[in-house]
């Protein structure tokens, strides 16, 4: 069977996809849209009064459809037609969507009596999203959701503290697809409101040229330094990674630039690979956006948004100070010069770009004086980051209005993933609420723990590590803020301290074999071997190791406590991180000795240690500044004397 003119657009199998493809873009500029205009309470000012959670549902609406028109049954392959069974669960999707959002303000109030009309419904949307969200990443996050549920369903079973209240599989799938704890919940609600606007804001700046401008001022401000492409190379990917969803997206979106130069200016291919896969992965742990986890944990702690960007950004900082010290030793130990001159662009065509400054600007002074909604003041940003684009333009190029509204488009497809995730992600919020395994698990860990706060920590970090393994950014973080941090939150640890330490263990997984994401996706593009790429990763990220659990004893690290404190706190780490990455380089100014690595390392661990950690940690702090400056100072001698002794000779 054909279409009209022949060209074969319909089959007994289905549709092509060139022929779905405006139907999913329409579906995907929906998203955007409606999302956009919930943001600056358009529905108000048409007289449309609406529950949260039918703008969550008619997202969901435009999602799962898209969804099935858009991801093949079998990922990492390509189809050339969209089979009639995938159009019809786009369809199916639709109307189940389409009923409970309409149908909301009756449904919520029936979700305990269990009637037809909101299980089947229910059962419907959460087998579909489920199905979805395999699709979109695979196997591991829907077996931990599906565990939840069939823990929900059969939680008598289980013994002693891990025990819960079984529920019946109706009023199971009617809550997880109705109330505002299960799928329509917290994550969602995020993810439709804050992500979408920021993720528009990030695909705007690379259709304008602003991602290309930040990577030209990169390589003018380190191209001229040795190491400088390793250092343009944490540079671009810190700041793409600041709004960028996801780690691996990062590594594939700037590593196919950076990786080829590391590895052209002599570096071996797994440090290539693996200080990539560092700096995309920091790109999550750094404000603004830090992987969309940033906004979801100001509403699981009802703080503002302004809060967790200060906290977050000195242990980012020091994650990326870190990173740069060791590229800057690899490259003199290896002896790597500075980028050619000839590759690195002038600063008189790359400064024509400083007008996207402004739209940070915007961004900043909306957020923080005015402490506009992250979401409105994330879109005024993009009306000011699309006038001065067409106004100014870079190299010479303005985006045209015609790439503008393709933008629009292009962020429903670039958020797909994230909505999917945060509709699933309620699940399991739902599934803690609705059994109450939220209480038992935190007490659980607690007593494992024995209420030792190290004992605790230790043991987190590694549920932390193993629960993130093959999750994405927005997942790793809500199942952990659910069954980790509030048993840490018991034993004493500041709630933004615990919420921030498992966020830095679960990304961490990204980089941690034996199933690191991210250091594979970038061995992959340097052409590296995996595990020695995932191995240097962690050398190279060893601060988020190490920070997390100073800033969770002494909270000066995340910008709490007395101005005198945190800044002292500050320095000191500051220079400890100098010292513990000059003993993992092997260098300072030539190369370390066994004996002097470890005096470096033992040196930058004790001024590591905030001064409120514990009484007298104050002591350990200047004893390991006083015994680094006596070590850097002796190395710089040692090389001055073998200079003299080289020139007199």
């Amino acid at each position: 069977m054909t279409d009209a003119s022949g060209a074969g657009m319909v089959s007994r199998r289905g549709i092509a996809v060139a022929a779905v493809r405006p139907v999913g873009d329409a579906l995907a500029a929906s998203i955007v849209l409606i999302a956009v205009g919930w943001a600056l309470s358009f529905q108000r000012q048409i007289g449309l009064d609406l529950y949260p959670q039918q703008f969550f549902a008619a997202v969901l609406f435009f999602t799962l459809p898209l969804a099935f028109l858009t991801l093949p049954a079998r990922r990492g392959r390509l189809r050339d037609t969209v089979p009639w069974h995938d159009i019809a669960l786009a369809a199916i999707a639709m109307a189940a969507l389409g009923f409970v959002g309409y149908g909301y303000p009756d449904l919520v109030l029936m979700i305990f009596s269990r009637p037809p009309e909101i299980w089947i419904p229910g059962l419907i949307i959460l087998v579909l999203l489920l199905e979805a969200l395999r699709r979109a990443t695979g196997w591991a996050l829907v077996i931990i959701i599906v565990a939840f549920l069939l823990y929900a369903l059969f939680g008598d079973v289980f013994p002693g503290r891990l025990q819960g209240r079984p529920q019946s599989w109706q009023l199971l799938v009617g809550y997880m697809a109705v109330d505002s704890n299960g799928i329509l919940g917290l994550p969602m609600s995020v993810a439709s409101t804050v992500v979408i606007a920021f993720i528009l804001f990030g695909v705007l700046l690379g259709i304008t040229g602003g991602s290309q401008f930040f990577t030209d001022a990169a390589m003018i401000g380190m191209g001229r330094y040795r190491g400088g492409s390793m250092k343009i190379a944490v540079l671009a990917s810190g700041l793409f990674g600041s709004i960028s969803g996801s780690a691996v997206a990062n590594v594939v979106g700037t590593g196919v630039v950076t990786i080829p130069m590391i590895k052209r200016d002599g570096y071996p291919a797994h440090k290539a690979g693996a200080i990539e896969a560092v700096s995309s992965t920091g790109g999550q742990l750094m404000p603004p956006v830090m992987g969309a986890s940033a906004f979801l944990m100001a509403e699981f702690l009802a703080i503002p948004y302004s809060q967790i960007v200060l906290a977050a950004l000195v242990p980012a900082l020091l994650y990326y100070v870190a990173l740069f010290i060791q590229a800057d030793l690899e490259a003199a130990k290896l002896g790597i010069r500075p980028v050619p001159k000839s590759e690195i662009p002038k600063g008189r065509d790359v400064a024509v770009g400083i007008h996207f400054a402004l739209a940070f600007a915007v961004l900043i002074y909306l957020l923080f004086w005015q402490r506009f909604q992250p979401e409105r003041a994330a879109i005024w940003s993009v009306l000011a980051l699309c006038a001065t684009a067409l106004l100014i333009g870079y190299n010479g190029k303005r985006p045209s209005l015609g790439s503008l509204f393709l933008s629009v488009s292009k962020t429903g497809h670039a958020v797909l993933e994230i909505l999917l995730i945060s509709a699933a992600s309620g699940i399991v919020i739902g599934v803690l609420n609705i059994t109450g395994l939220s209480f038992n698990l935190t007490y659980l860990l607690v007593e494992i723990g024995g209420g030792s706060a190290i004992l605790l920590l230790a043991l987190s970090a590694l549920v932390c590590i193993v629960l993130g393994m093959g999750l994405p950014t927005l997942g790793v973080y809500v199942l952990l803020a659910a069954l980790v941090a509030p048993a840490l939150v018991e034993v004493g640890i500041e709630p933004l301290a615990a919420h921030l330490y498992v966020l830095y263990f679960g990304m961490m997984s990204m980089i941690t074999p034996p199933i690191a994401l991210a250091a594979f996706a970038a061995a992959s593009i340097a052409d590296a071997p995996t595990m020695a790429t995932g191995w240097a990763a962690m050398r190279f990220g060893w601060s988020a190791y190490v920070i997390p659990v100073l800033f969770a004893f002494s909270p000066t690290l995340i910008m709490i406590g007395q101005p005198a404190e945190i800044a002292f706190a500050v320095i000191t780490a500051g220079i400890g991180v100098w010292l513990v990455s000059s003993a993992l380089a092997g260098y300072f100014s030539q190369l370390l000795s066994p004996v002097k690595r470890v005096l470096f390392a033992i040196a930058g661990l004790m001024a590591l240690v905030p001064a409120s950690a514990f009484e007298g940690a104050i002591i350990t702090d200047l004893v390991g500044v006083l015994m680094g400056a006596v070590l850097m100072v002796s190395e710089v001698i040692s090389v001055r004397r073998l200079a003299e002794t080289g020139a007199a000779k």
